[in-house]
């Protein structure tokens, strides 16, 4: 038996190895020839943008004139203040003095009912006037002043969906680094899956659908009773092959910073991935495919190294993943405006599949959380 567990693990090895490709050759590779949609069409969409804010004072001071200020023609701004208890109102009222196109929608906090993002979210589309929403967070910022209109570009007859990209701002140390890879390997899944019409998700820094949609799916009372999800569960609920489009144009992302710490990383990472066990059952056999492939490979790289069975075939197999991930990944890295990170190759994949596989463990006996 000793002699033959050198082999059985050999064989795994190569088993993950064929799996890590067909996700990187087949299921990502397809983002590095797709289309960044720089040019936005003429068509010119009256869209309501919805940022829900809580104890935003700051952000909202500092982000909400560069979206008030868009190249766009037709459009308006609604902030739900959801039950801020900083100066968020004082703020919003002395915009609303400059910004005609600012609308305040205002949520209080209620004894029996704790409110929570969905709430407010609602609150702001039930608000809008406009067909098509675009929505984003209050410690966002668009690239351009062309976010708008290129957002709204994707949207057809047939395009209910557009799913946009928000990379974190470059401020150095390895949390940061860590979470800007983490993010642009997440976008990478998901737009890839859009692009092979098998959309799953969104990140609600940067998404769009219809007015229509929302209340013909009957907005999020599939999953109410859990405080997460307004962005990734709704998106996994009613996106199709047909009605999902992606808008990858450098000028078309929203930049928001990322968690100072640990500790507040390690609580907005727990939210998040407590509502993946929720996902539609074939979305989550894919992603539980890559985490645990990607994870077993570098195990069993790692294990067979050890033992020094065949370690030049073991090194070889991992020299051929690492020139594969070389090929695609400088390319799209350049359309996330991610480029730098590419360089941090082979070390933060090898922490993103601990990270993965970790946080899905928590992810799946996390119970409901506040959101803010």
């Amino acid at each position: 038996m000793e002699i033959l567990l050198p082999y059985l693990l050999f064989a795994l090895f190569q088993i993950c190895f064929v799996v890590q490709l067909y996700f990187l050759v087949y299921r990502q590779g397809v983002l590095k020839w797709a289309n960044s949609n720089s040019s936005p069409s003429n068509q010119n969409l009256p869209v309501s943008v919805i940022v829900c804010a809580r104890n935003e004072a700051q952000n909202l001071q500092e982000n909400l004139p560069l979206i008030l200020t868009q190249n766009y023609a037709d459009f308006e701004v609604i902030v739900v203040n959801d039950c801020s208890v900083d100066d968020s109102a004082h703020v919003l009222d002395q915009l609303k003095n400059s910004y005609p196109n600012l609308k305040v929608v205002t949520v209080t906090e209620h004894k029996r009912f704790k409110t929570g993002k969905k709430f407010a979210l609602t609150m702001g589309i039930k608000a809008a006037k406009n067909e098509f929403l675009l929505l984003t967070d209050a410690d966002c910022q668009p690239a351009s002043n062309q976010w708008i209109k290129l957002m709204q570009s994707c949207f057809s007859e047939e395009k209910e969906i557009v799913l946009g990209y928000s990379p974190y701002r470059k401020t150095g140390g390895f949390l940061n680094t860590f979470i800007r890879f983490e993010t642009v390997k997440t976008a990478i899944s998901y737009l890839s899956a859009a692009l092979h019409n098998q959309p799953y998700m969104g990140v609600g820094r940067n998404l769009a659908y219809t007015k229509t949609l929302f209340f013909r799916s009957k907005g999020f009372a599939a999953h109410l009773h859990l405080l997460s999800g307004d962005d990734d569960l709704f998106i996994n609920q009613n996106a199709t092959a047909i009605n999902t489009a992606i808008q990858i144009s450098p000028e078309a992302q929203t930049f928001s910073e990322t968690k100072k710490g640990m500790v507040a990383y390690y609580r907005q990472k727990r939210r998040h991935m407590g509502v993946g066990k929720y996902y539609k059952a074939k979305n989550r056999t894919l992603i539980t495919l890559d985490a645990l492939s990607g994870f077993l490979f570098y195990t069993f790289l790692t294990v067979l190294l050890i033992l020094k069975f065949e370690p030049w075939i073991v090194t070889g197999i991992f020299i051929f993943r690492l020139m594969v991930q070389c090929f695609f990944y400088p390319a799209i890295f350049r359309k996330l405006d991610a480029e730098d990170l590419v360089w941090w190759f082979p070390i933060l994949d090898l922490f993103y599949y601990v990270y993965l596989n970790v946080f899905g463990v928590v992810g799946s006996v996390t119970k409901n959380l506040k959101w803010k």
